[in-house]
This record gives C-alpha cells, sequence and structure tokens, in this order.
C-alpha cells in the first residue's frame, strides 16, 4: 500500500540532539565552575546523560511531569534538594548554552526537499510542544510539518501505539499509509511497527549495536544508516513479504 506521510521523530534524527547536549553542557559546566567535582569534563558529560536517560524514563512512565523530570535531573546531578525555582533557574541557564550549538543534521534538508511533493510530513515527539516547536521554528524547519504531536500533551509516550496513532489521526490517515523515521531500536522503530505503521529506524553512525538490531529484527523496522536513503525505500514500500533489512 502506498505510503501517503512521514511522521518524524526529533531529537537524534532531525536534530542533533546528542551533539548539542554533550557541546551545551560542556559551556555550562565550564560557566558554573562544577568540573573540580569530575575527573574530565567527558566524565561529567556522561554522568548529566544517564540522568537524564533514568528521569526521562520516569516521565515515560508517568511517574513525573515533564518540567518535574528536568528540576530531578538538576538536583540529582548536583546532589542538592534545590528548590523548584532553584532547579528551574539552573536548567534555564543550561538551555541557554544548549541553544547556541543547535543543528540539523546534513541529511535533513535534502531529504525533506526531496520528499516534499510526494509526501506529507509531521513530527510525533516524547518531549512536550513547547519545546519542540520553539526548536524546530529556530532550525528554520516548522513549517515542513502539518502537524506537531508531543507526549507531554498527547498524555501517551511512544513506544505506546497510541502516540502513532495520534499522529496518524492527526492526518486522518490510516496506520499503513505512514511511515515512521525515529533514531530509537525500541521506542521509535518497534513501537512504529507494532502500531502497524511503515517503521524506518535510522542508526547513524552505528550508534547501537547488532544485538540491538537482531532483537528487533523479525517483522520489525526497516533499518537507514542516513536519511538519503529514505525517499528509495519510500518508492519501494517493500514492507509486506520483503526479507527483513538487518544484517
Amino acid at each position: 500500500m502506498p505510503i501517503k506521510a512521514v511522521v518524524w521523530d526529533v531529537d537524534d534524527t532531525l536534530f542533533d540532539y546528542t551533539g548539542a547536549d554533550r557541546a551545551g553542557m560542556r559551556l555550562h559546566l565550564v560557566a558554573e565552575g562544577l568540573l573540580d567535582a569530575y575527573d574530565s569534563v567527558e566524565q561529567a558529560i556522561v554522568r548529566w546523560r544517564e540522568i537524564t536517560d533514568m528521569q526521562w524514563a520516569r516521565f515515560s512512565a508517568g511517574e513525573v511531569s515533564f518540567e518535574g523530570q528536568r528540576r530531578d535531573r538538576v538536583r540529582v546531578f548536583l546532589g542538592e534538594e534545590l528548590s523548584d525555582a532553584e532547579a528551574d533557574a539552573w536548567f534555564q541557564r543550561y538551555v541557554a548554552h544548549y541553544e547556541t550549538v543547535w543543528n540539523l543534521f546534513p541529511d535533513v534538508l535534502p531529504v525533506l526537499d526531496a520528499l516534499a511533493a510526494s509526501h506529507r510530513h509531521a513530527v510525533l515527539s516524547n518531549s512536550s510542544i513547547h519545546v519542540q516547536d520553539r526548536k524546530l521554528r529556530a532550525l528554520g524547519v516548522h513549517e515542513r510539518f502539518e502537524a506537531i504531536l508531543c507526549a507531554a500533551e498527547l498524555g501517551v509516550s511512544k513506544p505506546d501505539a497510541g502516540a502513532f496513532h495520534a499522529a496518524c489521526a492527526a492526518l486522518d490517515l490510516a496506520p499503513h499509509h505512514v511511515a515512521y523515521v525515529g533514531d530509537h531500536p525500541e521506542i521509535d522503530g518497534r513501537g512504529a511497527a507494532d502500531a502497524g505503521l511503515l517503521s524506518v529506524w535510522i542508526n547513524r553512525d552505528g550508534v547501537y549495536t547488532s544485538d540491538d538490531a537482531l532483537v528487533l529484527a523479525n517483522g520489525g523496522p526497516h533499518r537507514i544508516a542516513s536519511l538519503a536513503e529514505l525517499p528509495a525505500l519510500l518508492g519501494s514500500d517493500t514492507r509486506f513479504g520483503a526479507p527483513s533489512t538487518f544484517g
């Protein structure tokens, strides 16, 4: 069946979140005078990412609000009992550094241009509208998308099928007419496939291991290393009866 629309993840799919997070946190740690507590900047950044992943899992499970997970990231990282206002202020100082290094991946604009006439486009993110709307505007691609849906407002997050089906409903299309492109093998790749969409997992720079791919191989998403591969994949749409693209 023809694919009529592409729904996109944002962070580490369109936007280089990992690169910006690392570079922004490096600038922030220097400005805050926090490097003495760590052997290196890299050690501090790794700790920040570990805490981010842990708190994001709590948000995804509905244990804490979007704002709450941000505040708890700061409290755990600093090891201090900060008030909400203090945690928010610290996080906003970090965001100021983080935003100076925002960038799209270099393959994003070419693929959006290539698919502009043939496919409709939307966004589904496990973030909030406030965050992603502002980010997409700053990156100059906001007008490329008919709809921008985020977990904080939907009340359901990926990999729950309800999140993917909400994106399809926003486009008034059945799941089998929609492709989803994301960077996480389970949250994006497996989640979209289980929800009935054509699932496309972008594994940039081999971030995930072959074991991750093997877990998902049977009936899972198509794997690509660059968005440059996407137009050909959507043109063929070999989801039904085709061998897995995992090697």
